[in-house]
C-alpha cells in the first residue's frame, strides 16, 4: 500500500491503495489517516472499501484474521482499514460490529420494556416486567454497563433489581445477603420448604459461582437469604454501601450478579 496519496509535486493524486492516477476525477474517500486526512481511493478501490470487502479483496493473503465469536465469521485485524469493524472481549477474542450491534440493541430494548408497565400474565415469575419495585430496588445500569455485560456472558442480559449493601451484607462471617423478598419471589428459584437449595450465580465478567438459597421464617412473613457468598465477597471487595444489582442471561434464565464499589464503601443502608 502506498505511503500518500500525492506525488511529490501535489499535482497529480494518486489511489492510496493501488497507486493509479488514470481516474482521479473519480476519487474518492476513503478510510481516516493519521493526518486527519481521508485517504483517495480511485473508483475501482472506493467502490470495493464501500461494500465493505476491501480486506477480503486486499489482505486475504495476509495474517490477523480471526473469527467472530458470536456468528463465526471471519474479521480482518491486522490494518487500519478494519480498525472499526470488530470490538476486543474482555475475556479473549473479537466480535464483529454487526453481532455488537445486535447483542446491543436488544439489550437496550430489553431494559427499556422493564420501565413498561406490565400487562398481568401467568408467567409472572419469569417476566421482569410483571414486578413493581420500590424506587431503592430499582436497577440503575447505563446501556454501557449492559453491554459489557452482555458481551462477557455472551447472552441477552436483563437487570432486574439492586440493593445496597447493609453492614450484616457485608459480614464476613455470616457471607450472606438478604435478598428483598418481592425481589427473591419473582425472580429466585421456588422455595417449598426452609431447607437451602443450591444456585449457581454467573458474576459481570461471566464466571460461574456456587451458593446456597433458603428462605427464614419470619414473623408472619420470610426472610429470604443467598449464603456462601464469602470467595466472592472477598474477590469483589464488598464492602457496606456498595450496590450489588442481579440481572437476568436468556435463554436459560439464569441469574448473574454485579457489584459496583462506591465511594462511600463504610455507609451503611
Amino acid at each position: 500500500m502506498a505511503s500518500s496519496s500525492t506525488c511529490s509535486s501535489g499535482s497529480t493524486t494518486l489511489c492510496f491503495q493501488c497507486e493509479d492516477s488514470s481516474n482521479s476525477v473519480n476519487f474518492r474517500n476513503g478510510w481516516r489517516l493519521r493526518s486527519g486526512k481521508f485517504a483517495q481511493l480511485c473508483h475501482r478501490c472506493a467502490s470495493v472499501y464501500e461494500y465493505g470487502r476491501f480486506c477480503e479483496t486486499f489482505h486475504a493473503s495476509d495474517d490477523g484474521w480471526r473469527d467472530c465469536e458470536s456468528c463465526g465469521k471471519l474479521v480482518h485485524c491486522g490494518c487500519i482499514v478494519s480498525f472499526n469493524t470488530y470490538l476486543l472481549l474482555d475475556f479473549g477474542g473479537i466480535m464483529c460490529t454487526e453481532c455488537s450491534k445486535k447483542n446491543f440493541i436488544l439489550a437496550r430494548n430489553r431494559c427499556l420494556s422493564d420501565e413498561t408497565p406490565p400487562v398481568p400474565t401467568g408467567e409472572s415469575r419469569l417476566n421482569a416486567t410483571q414486578t413493581v419495585l420500590e424506587p431503592r430496588y430499582r436497577p440503575r445500569v447505563t446501556e454501557l454497563k449492559l453491554q459489557n455485560i452482555s458481551i462477557n456472558c455472551g447472552l441477552v442480559v436483563t437487570p432486574l433489581f439492586q440493593k445496597l449493601l447493609s453492614a450484616s451484607d457485608a459480614d464476613l462471617a455470616l457471607s450472606r445477603l438478604v435478598i428483598p423478598k418481592k425481589c427473591a419471589e419473582a425472580y429466585f428459584p421456588p422455595l417449598s420448604g426452609p431447607h437451602k437449595i443450591p444456585i449457581n450465580i454467573l458474576d459481570t465478567e461471566g464466571k460461574e459461582w456456587n451458593f446456597h438459597y433458603r428462605f427464614w421464617p419470619n414473623s408472619r412473613s420470610k426472610m429470604y437469604v443467598l449464603e456462601g457468598l464469602r470467595d466472592y465477597m472477598v474477590s469483589k471487595k464488598w464492602r457496606a454501601g456498595d450496590v450489588v444489582t442481579f440481572y437476568r442471561i436468556e435463554p436459560g434464565q439464569k441469574l448473574v450478579m454485579g457489584l459496583r464499589n462506591t465511594s462511600a464503601g463504610s455507609t451503611n443502608s
